[in-house]
């Protein structure tokens, strides 16, 4: 059975980076083709039940074979404009929405999974809805077919960006998490921040921040990095609530610092055209702007409790840090040539750095590994990519149903007009409004879909509002973070909290103090574009960085001295004047 879930996992890795070097590649061959690769780690995953087990294979075996078909006949697909001609054709796009469904339902619960159901009966009955959100009716061979055979629905673009961006970022992460790059993300921290006032607190913000920034989740974030920087907290004496905070809002940062996003970067140069590059420009100054407001407020929490750095003795030694080091330096050097110096595609350049990663499984902080040692680590990279790559296919392909709904029937753009009218045209109500969204539909699905959903709503009452596009998105993805750390639903704190042992509330309550620059910093945003213009205008957005973190260090201070209430207030009024000055101008 092991060698079996090897085998598939590398059919997948070798299909996905196959992709990048053969051409042109019909989508609807390669996407449904994703589907099919992926479906197995969802529907037939370990720990099931009998029934469970025995209905996702039977549900895997007809989602293949549907998918199979349509990668088959997509010569003749192509000629049907998105009509479903016959029963047998009804037969393939009921079984693949179905499919699609369970496959999301399993992955990530049933949350997203409805909200595609509730599209799809709107998109079947919505024309007997009286009123303007009622639709004119669209034929059922037409609606099914746009969905589930034509280029639209669940092969639409957002499955593209899975197929072809999404899943190489996917296996250059797992590929560097298999091998010495966590340890040495640790080991640098340590090296950096390990000997200052609260150091093991520091380590964390640091190593999260850069674990984050391949990983792009924070509940792998938290599971990886915290099972270090936790013990090293609560054993220098840090208060659990204290330790478990610091690691559930450093962790979240990862999927707002660039390269991954979260898989959020790659879904944005769909939506918006702007290229992967102008997109990590935009986005790092205020991703560094968050992790610089956690650290000033673990540095205020380290002053309020006379909180130590790292023993000495603890840290690592020069040589580990440097050598450790070169195992997430060389791939990242390897990405990095590829997309600034021999401008290739960033997902080449992903490939390139791939096989970087790949040769440097091989070797170990010792040197040479053993064949032990770098066969577990070739399997586990295999394993955990197969996993991922999945897990976002599920996720991205049921909302993808719902964008297909919302593009047939012209919901979208009632949803919009609603936002518009309710602001009264005035912008700062509307992002009032789309944040508001973000924050209950993150609350019930993962960070990408939510980002997905609400843009496709809000965005464009954003930007007809005055919102260059990039900020309207960055606005929104950032909002659609709020979740992890936010009650009643915040994944990360409970993922923390447990592994430490302590009340979630409590370790909400200080991950919101620590964490309020992800409520704050998309206001910025807006208030001064200068803050994502880093690529255009270098040395105003620098001007930019450093009067919003003046803001950020004056805010996050009231939020946590000890001082009395008439100052804190007083700090807080005068870091929110200084970072939206702009609007006074």
């Amino acid at each position: 059975m092991r060698l079996i879930a090897f085998l598939a996992a590398l059919v997948l890795v070798v299909f996905h980076l196959g992709l990048i070097f053969s051409g042109l590649v019909p989508n609807l061959v390669s996407r449904p083709l994703h589907l099919a690769l992926a479906l197995p780690w969802i529907l037939l995953g370990a720990g099931q039940s009998r029934l469970m087990w025995g209905s996702g294979a039977v549900l895997a075996v007809l989602g293949i074979g549907a998918s199979l078909w349509v990668a088959l006949s997509h010569n003749m697909l192509s000629d049907q404009y998105g009509f479903l001609e016959g029963p047998f054709q009804t037969g393939i796009a009921v079984t693949l929405l179905v499919v699609v469904l369970e496959a999301a339902r399993r992955a990530i619960g049933w949350p997203l999974p409805l909200v595609a159901l509730l599209a799809l009966l709107y998109g079947l009955y919505g024309q007997y809805i009286p009123g303007e959100f009622g639709h004119s009716g669209t034929p059922l061979p037409s609606f099914l077919g746009t969905l589930t055979i034509a280029e639209g629905g669940i092969w639409g673009s957002l499955t593209g960006v899975s197929v072809s961006v999404v899943a190489i970022f996917v296996i250059f992460g797992a590929a560097l998490n298999a091998g010495e790059a966590g340890q040495g993300f640790m080991n640098l921290a340590a090296a950096a921040a390990g000997r200052l006032k609260g150091g093991a607190a520091k380590v964390s913000v640091l190593s999260s921040a850069l674990f984050g920034s391949i990983s792009g989740s924070a509940s792998a974030n938290v599971a990886s990095t915290g099972a270090i920087t936790l013990p090293a907290m609560t054993r220098l004496g840090y208060p659990k609530r204290l330790a478990a905070a610091v690691e559930a809002v450093a962790s979240s940062g990862g999927q707002i610092m660039p390269p991954l996003m979260g898989a959020g970067a790659f879904v944005m140069v769909e939506l918006t055209g702007v290229p992967y590059t102008a997109i990590m420009a935009a986005a790092v100054l205020p991703a560094l702007l968050y992790f610089w407001a956690v650290w000033v407020g673990v540095n205020a929490y380290a002053s309020r409790g006379n909180l130590s750095g790292i023993r000495a003795e603890d840290r690592p030694a020069l040589r580990d840090v440097l050598i450790t080091s070169a195992f997430f330096a060389v791939p990242f050097t390897v990405l990095l040539w590829g997309m600034f110096w021999i401008k290739v595609t960033p997902q080449y350049a992903a490939t390139m750095a791939i096989l970087a990663a790949f040769a440097l499984l091989f070797f170990n902080a010792q040197g040479i590994a053993t064949w032990r040692g770098i066969s577990g680590r070739i399997e586990s990279a295999m394993l955990n990519a197969a996993r991922q790559v999945s897990m976002i296919a599920a996720i991205i392909i049921c909302a993808s149903i719902i964008i297909g709904v919302l593009s047939i029937t012209g919901l979208g753009v009632k949803i919009t007009s609603l936002i518009l009218s309710g602001s009264g045209g005035m912008l700062w109500p509307a992002l009032l409004l789309t944040a508001v969204a973000c924050l209950v539909l993150g609350m019930e699905v993962p960070t990408t879909a939510a980002y997905v959903i609400c843009v496709s709503v809000a965005g464009p009452a954003l930007i007809e509002l005055g919102l260059v596009p990039l900020q309207a998105h960055l606005f929104v993805f950032w909002f659609a973070l709020l979740s992890t750390i936010t009650p009643p639903v915040c994944g990360a704190v409970f993922i923390a909290a447990g592994m430490i042992g302590e009340n979630w509330l409590k370790v909400a309550v200080t991950a919101m103090s620590l964490g309020f620059g992800l409520y704050v910093i998309p206001l910025a945003m807006i208030a001064n574009p200068d803050l994502i213009a880093l690529g255009s205008a270098p040395l105003m957005a620098g001007v930019a960085l450093v009067q919003v973190g003046a803001g950020l260090a004056l805010m996050s201070s009231a939020l946590i001295s000890p001082r009395g209430i008439a100052i804190r207030a007083g700090l807080f009024a005068a870091g929110a004047a200084i970072i939206f000055a702009r609007l006074a101008l």
